[in-house]
């Protein structure tokens, strides 16, 4: 930190940026002003080396005086570290890794790293390739993500850099991986229409081999079963789209359920859900409650009206990944599993 004006008492001969003709200051003037050697300067601003706490405070005064900044090239070669990260993501349309590299960017800005982000649209060669290239540039470490939450396996073994996965997670245990906690927020949902008091509650998803959907619509089913009821009907899986939430909606809504609630997998699920609930002449939420999935806000809000939904949290879960990672190039790695909260935003289509 520098401080305007800083003074250093009872050192001889101190002199400011100023006094020397507005150039940077070097660490050749620290040293004259602090009455050091050049290495000992170097050994005091990196935290190295065994100097007395005297000397030490006087090279930090006499740097903070003449305003002095290291040069980062230099620091970086001194200490091994490029200051950079790589984030390669399956995520081809950024819906869930922009996010994620915000909230990486947050923790990391922190300490004046910069993030490399690679696509590797879905491909194995291309993501090896950016793997390459990023340990070609020497970066810190490397988080991995996606747009699913299922484990995959290791992008690498071996490698010389610590990984972290985030929001997609690593097959091998010994990983560091970063996920949301599905199951808990499809319970949170849950919870929220027993609480507005909904109790005959459809749930309508996504593809049955998708790991989310299957998460999601297991933990609804427990958390009912908890409370002693069930779920209105078996799950219905399909597709993560608009026009799959208005044909399950008609199935739903021919029954002879009763129907007071519907639980969607996704967003998107969840606004075709909507408009086939107004087509049967049912009201939103007075007739059906709604939740989806994903607060994703371009179909949160564009809902009519605006749907309730569970929030992953993607830029604290980036925000965590990043931490994660800081620590492991700081040498105090967590590897397993880690879940991140989900939270409900509520809104007008539970809450009239």
């Amino acid at each position: 930190m520098t401080r305007s004006g800083g003074t250093l008492g009872g050192m001889p001969g101190r002199k400011t940026a100023e006094t020397a003709g507005n150039r940077p200051a070097t660490i050749s003037d620290v040293a004259r002003l602090a009455g050091v050697s050049v290495g000992t300067v170097s050994k005091a601003l990196n935290g190295r080396g065994s100097l007395r706490a005297e000397t030490r405070h006087r090279v930090l005064s006499a740097a903070e005086q003449l305003g002095f900044q290291p040069n980062k090239a230099a620091v970086a070669l001194n200490s091994g570290r490029t200051y950079t990260v790589g984030m390669i993501t399956t995520d081809t349309i950024g819906r869930f890794s922009i996010p994620l590299m915000m909230g990486a960017e947050d923790a990391l800005g922190a300490g004046e790293m910069s993030v490399f982000l690679c696509d590797a649209r879905d491909d194995p060669i291309r993501e090896q390739y950016y793997l390459r290239t990023l340990l070609s540039r020497r970066v810190d470490g490397i988080i991995v993500t996606g747009r699913r939450t299922q484990a995959r396996p290791p992008i690498g073994t071996g490698l010389p850099i610590p990984v972290v996965y985030a929001f997609i997670s690593s097959t091998d245990k010994g990983d560091c991986s970063v996920v949301p906690d599905e199951a808990g927020g499809a319970a949170k949902a849950i919870d929220h229409l027993l609480a507005v008091g909904r109790r005959r509650i459809a749930h309508i998803t996504g593809p049955e081999h998708h790991h989310s959907a299957t998460v999601r619509a297991a933990a609804a089913a427990d958390r009912l079963a908890e409370a002693g009821l069930g779920l209105a009907g078996p799950p219905l899986f399909g597709e993560w789209s608009e026009n799959w939430g208005r044909q399950a909606a008609k199935i739903v809504l021919s029954g002879d359920n009763e129907i007071d609630a519907i639980f969607c997998g996704s967003d998107q699920i969840a606004r075709g859900v909507a408009d086939a609930v107004r087509a049967s002449g049912r009201r939103i939420p007075e007739d059906v409650a709604l939740v989806g999935f994903d607060n994703w806000d371009v179909m949160a809000l564009g809902s009519q009206p605006p749907l309730t939904s569970v929030d992953m949290d993607l830029e604290k879960l980036g925000r965590t990944a990043a931490e994660l990672l800081l620590a492991a190039i700081g040498g105090r790695p967590s590897p397993g599993r880690h879940t991140n909260p989900c939270r409900l935003v509520i809104r007008g289509s539970t809450a009239s």
